[in-house]
């Protein structure tokens, strides 16, 4: 912390006063406006509003087009002098349809969604606080173009376009989240971020890998964090807000305190949550074999087979979280602004519910399978430069440290030895971002990124009954991962009506694992990977007129080997076992994609994507040889060896619809809608449904917005998949799905109708709520290993100060 305040007092030549303060307001009530763009698009000029609509245009002084935009509302661009001569006050009209709005997920920098040919969404805080979503992954459900896996309630694995997981990217605050162990399997690392602190979150649809490096294959998640803001008169600028939840299914607790302290060239934000939830209540209505209706207690010297009393229970899926962050931002000038952030989430154990379901000879197969803490902290610190040089009018440069613990403890049923493992990485990056605007009409973007994770992983186990502690196989091997890249984007209008855009990245892997031999006679000690990777990307937006937009884009995306693929060692299944394999390369994505938005009248907007991506040399687990055998003894069980291999190729198309409709006396109506469908060769040479492929979903809405009052009755749904449809690494896993006829496991189609509300009680406080589930359904979405909440009564009450 020291040479960070050091850095940023060394940068902080002649403070300047502020200028001129505009304020924005909403037409209709008169209410200000938070996070407003005011912007220029050719001096890369922009500013947001505060809390109060306020913000500091002194930067914009003679500027001839400043555009004032935000979701929601129809955008204007007037020039310095009109504002000035309109006292700098500035009211927005309620816009029924958005076609454009400014987006940072596309290049890292803020740009209007009319330049940008990839499909992007955004989530709003006004959306979190009408949907209430418990965790980020919830969150990130809401849109209803996002499918989210859950193997415990403590999780959610985003699915997006047929990928997931390691083929997915989140990025918060710009710095990359995905390190060397993010593994092929479903993740929870999203639940660490905390939804009540997140400014706004983006979907990019599709392969962002020229910006964003390996990983971002399926599409990328950016989440920004609450931003300081500065106060414009000598006051200081105090605001903030305290929420309390609870919702019924889990027995949620949740509290909430965010609070911000602006001056004019220093600014601070401060935030902690804190989350307990019970164990989570499925539905009445709905498959039997979702129903577990026991737990398992240990008891003396015995594992006890307890039946529960309320068999809607799902035990053990109970978990508390907390999270806190504090930023710091210090703005000398106009011309440099530079934040701090300090992030830390920690959860406390949770049982993996999946695991808890298996069996075995009638009994259970686990008395504990639970995931550990998991933690993760990052340290960041963001310095943004303005300027008007040969090399650059905007530069960034994001220094990042992230700390990543994660760890499984599991026993066997009546087994006395207790087996645990702690996985730790420090991340390290550092990307030098630039904007370069050579004319009015072209724009690149370009930059250079280094990445690095040291990765250490310890096995033990542990006698429970004599506590003697043994050394144990560990999960991965002591490793450090080095990603290094330099890209260009290139943004040229062709016309007012035409962008056209075109980007290239290089990127190379290193990789260095020591294996520990001790426990495994793997034929090698050691494994290095040195790989490069080079992907591009072309696309183009037109706007033939102002309700109109088609775009295409063609683009490649990578993923590297990592950690996670070359060297764990872990029980894919009963009966198998996963282990390293050194021989690995990246594999690669080559995606189309085709999308069209129009309104008609002021009335509908139609929103149509279709998709086609295909992977390479796709990563997948297939039957390998450890020393010439085929099988090898694993926790005591003969298990069939498996590796990750580059030994498949992948097909994933599909197509996201959209349609919105405004009806009379403030309502409206809208539906999202996602059908894909995905298949990947078999070791066989015939091919399944790809794994991450998930079924038909999406929700419809039908909303009300009365002044201070906001409703919505929505329908979630998701459709079957029968048991000939599923992955073949699905069909085995008879414990998380339901069972037809034949006693195969299948994903049910199901739906859950949903009552939402907000209401403004006054300036300082607001209520929202609702019930989800009304009907009481017992569901569980594709590839999951816990149902949803039954039917669930959410309250929520803020003050905003």
């Amino acid at each position: 912390m020291r040479y960070i305040f050091t850095l940023i007092l060394l940068i902080g030549y002649a403070i300047n006063g502020f200028g001129q303060t505009i304020t924005i307001r909403e037409k209709e009530s008169n209410e200000p406006i938070e996070l407003v763009t005011v912007s220029n698009v050719k001096t890369n000029l922009y500013t947001t509003t505060n809390a109060k609509g306020q913000a500091d245009i002194s930067a914009f002084n003679n500027i001839e087009k400043i555009e004032i935009r935000t979701l929601g509302y129809k955008s204007i661009t007037k020039s310095y002098a009109e504002l000035e001569s309109e006292n700098f006050e500035v009211y927005l009209e309620i816009s029924n349809f958005n076609l454009d709005e400014v987006v940072i997920s596309g290049s890292r920098w803020r740009q209007n969604s009319d330049d940008v040919a990839s499909k992007i969404i955004s989530i709003t805080a006004k959306d979190v606080a009408l949907q209430n979503p418990q965790t980020a992954a919830d969150l990130l459900s809401t849109s209803g173009k996002v499918f989210v896996q859950k193997s415990q309630q403590g999780g959610g694995s985003p699915i997006i376009r047929g990928f997931a997981t390691s083929r997915l990217l989140y990025s918060i605050d710009g710095v990359r989240m995905n390190t060397a162990i993010f593994r092929s399997g479903n993740l929870q690392n999203v639940i660490s971020l905390d939804p009540f602190a997140i400014e706004n979150t983006e979907v990019l649809f599709g392969p962002g890998s020229v910006i964003y490096g390996s990983d971002a294959i399926g599409g990328v998640m950016s989440f920004q964090t609450l931003t300081p803001k500065f106060t414009f008169t000598d006051k200081p600028y105090i605001t903030g807000k305290a929420s309390a939840r609870y919702s019924s299914a889990n027995n949620e607790k949740t509290g909430h305190l965010d609070v911000n302290l602006g001056f004019k060239s220093w600014a601070f934000i401060t935030s902690f949550t804190s989350w307990d939830y019970n164990h989570l209540r499925q539905g009445r209505h709905g498959p039997d074999d979702y129903i577990k209706d026991f737990y398992v207690q240990r008891q003396g010297d015995s594992d006890m087979v307890i039946n529960q009393d309320d068999e809607l229970l799902q035990i053990p899926s109970a978990y508390s979280q907390i999270n806190l962050m504090q930023k710091i931002r210090f703005k000398p000038n106009e011309k440099w602004d530079l934040q701090y952030g300090f992030h830390y989430s920690e959860t406390s154990p949770y049982g993996r519910y999946d695991r808890h379901n298996r069996l075995k000879n009638g009994l259970p197969r686990y008395a504990e399978w639970d995931y550990g803490p998991q933690i993760w902290m990052m340290n960041n610190l963001n310095i943004n430069h303005t300027a008007n040089n040969a090399v650059f009018d905007q530069m960034s440069i994001r220094l990042a440290h992230q700390w990543f613990e994660e760890s499984r403890l599991s026993r066997n049923f009546n087994k006395t030895s207790r087996s645990h493992q702690v996985e730790e990485v420090s991340a390290y990056s550092v990307n030098l971002d630039f904007v370069k605007s050579t004319s009015n009409n072209n724009t690149f973007f370009y930059g250079v990124e280094y990445v690095v994770d040291d990765v250490n992983s310890k096995g033990k186990t542990k006698d429970i009954i004599t506590g003697i502690t043994e050394a144990a196989p560990s999960r991965y091997p002591v490793s450090t991962w080095q990603s290094l890249a330099v890209y260009v984007t290139d943004e040229y209008k062709v016309s007012e009506d035409f962008t056209l855009s075109a980007g290239a990245r290089y990127n190379h892997i290193l990789l260095d694992s020591d294996f520990d031999t001790s426990f495994y006679s793997f034929p090698f000690s050691k494994a290095s990977i040195s790989k490069g990777a080079l992907t591009g990307s072309i696309g183009g937006v037109y706007r033939p007129t102002k309700t109109l937009v088609l775009s295409t884009n063609l683009g490649t995306a990578f993923r590297a080997p990592n950690v996670d693929d070359i060297g764990k060692v872990f029980d894919s299944e009963p009966g198998s076992v996963v282990v390293p394999n050194p021989d690995l390369k990246p594999e690669y994505a080559y995606n189309a994609d085709l999308g069209i938005a129009k309104v008609f009248g002021d009335i509908v907007k139609l929103d149509v994507t279709a998709y086609y991506t295909s992977l390479k040399d796709a990563l997948v687990r297939r039957d390998f040889k450890l020393n010439g055998r085929d099988s090898i003894i694993y926790e005591g069980e003969l298990s069939q060896v498996q590796a990750i291999q580059n030994a498949a190729v992948a097909h994933v198309y599909g197509v996201q619809a959209g349609v919105e409709l405004k009806l009379p006396r403030g309502f409206g109506f809208s539906t999202d809608v996602n059908f894909q469908k995905g298949e990947e060769e078999l070791e066989n040479g015939k091919t399944s449904p790809a794994r991450h492929s998930s079924p038909f979903f999406g929700v419809s809405r039908l909303n009300y917005k009365k002044n201070k009052l906001r409703m919505e009755l929505n329908v979630n749904y998701q459709g079957k998949r029968d048991f000939n449809d599923l992955p073949e690494g699905e069909k085995g896993k008879t414990e998380i799905y339901a069972l037809d006829e034949n006693g195969n496991p299948h994903a049910p189609s199901w739906y859950t109708l949903n009552y939402k509300a907000y209401y403004k009680l006054s300036n300082t406080f607001d209520i929202s709520g609702g019930v989800e589930n009304i009907t009481d359904q017992r569901y569980r979405s594709y590839s999951s290993g816990i149902s949803g909440a039954g039917r669930n009564f959410i309250l929520s009450l803020t003050a905003h100060f």
